[in-house]
Formats: C-alpha cells, structure tokens, sequence
C-alpha cells in the first residue's frame, strides 16, 4: 500500500505534459488471454479429463450406495435386529466414504486449477513485460472491471496473446 502511495505521488509530482508527451500506455486482459492461450486451453482439458475421471467414479460410488439402500429397505423387515444394524453401519460408513471423496474431489480439481492459472499467469506476465520492454511501453496495466475508461487503442491483450503462444512453443 506504501509503494502505491509512494507510486501515486511520483506520478502526480510530475507534470502532466512532460507525463503524457512520453508516456506510453498499455492494458492486458489477463483472464482473456489465459481462456484464449494453447496453454489455458491445454490446462482446461487437463481438469476436464480429471474431472470426468471423478465423475465416473462418482457414479460408480452413488450406484454402490443405491444398492445397498435399496438392499437395506428392502430386507430391513426380514433381517433380525442385529444383521439390519450392521448392513446401516455398513451403509452409513460407505456414505461417509462417498462424501469424502466428493470434498476430496473438488479439493484435488480446486489446487489442480489454482496451479495452473497461477504458473501460466506468471508466465504471462513475463510475456507482457518482455512486451512492453520491447515496444517501449511506460506502463502497461492489468484490465479488470475496476476501471472506469481505457481507450481500447491501449488493449495490447491480443499482441500479448500472439507473443505468449509464440513464447511456448520456442
């Protein structure tokens, strides 16, 4: 927060032609570039194949449950006191188990996501740095819904999108 402050100042210290005259500004919209890279794209496939492997799994785990539920109602007449409490311990432990491995599930999908947004943003950001440095940019921002006006002449995202692409595949 200092540093911004400190950054606010500076800028404001200046005089605002000397500012302007050889400013050069720029924005990159990082979430565009991440959806729309071969790197984002390849990381989306990546959770979707996990994803679908969790699923099936899943589906395997209700079926098995719906079983045993439908096993448990329907001979929980017939079963003597102590075979029924152990076929809805049985039951019950399996449910927990169920539940477990959804919370585990999506934990797993949640870190695998969290990973790789945060190393290909990093290498994004890279990307758009080594950018600006050689198209002489002074300041090149991050697009986000915070802002209230941004000439679209300043969205270099597409140009990041192009260098990022090229970048992976050096």
């Amino acid at each position: 927060m200092k540093r911004l402050i400190i950054a606010l100042l500076v800028v404001f210290s200046l005089p605002l032609s000397a500012l302007a005259a050889d400013a050069k500004f720029g924005s990159v919209d990082i979430q565009k570039v991440l959806l729309m890279s071969d790197a984002g794209k390849e990381a989306k496939d990546q959770l979707s194949q996990k994803a679908a492997k969790y699923e099936s799994e899943k589906n395997t785990k209700e079926s098995e449950l719906k079983k045993l539920k439908g096993e448990l109602e329907s001979q929980g007449v017939v079963l003597n006191e102590s075979a029924r409490g152990a076929k809805e311990r049985d039951y019950q432990q399996r449910l927990k188990e169920y539940q477990r491995f959804l919370k585990d599930a999506q934990d797993d999908l949640q870190a695998k996501n969290d990973e790789f947004t945060g190393k290909i943003v990093d290498e994004i950001v890279k990307v758009a740095q080594e950018f600006g440095r050689k198209n002489g940019y002074t300041f090149i921002l991050v697009r986000n819904e915070t802002m209230i006006y941004l000439d679209p002449a300043a969205d270099v995202t597409d140009e990041v999108l192009k260098a990022f692409n090229a970048s992976r595949k050096k």
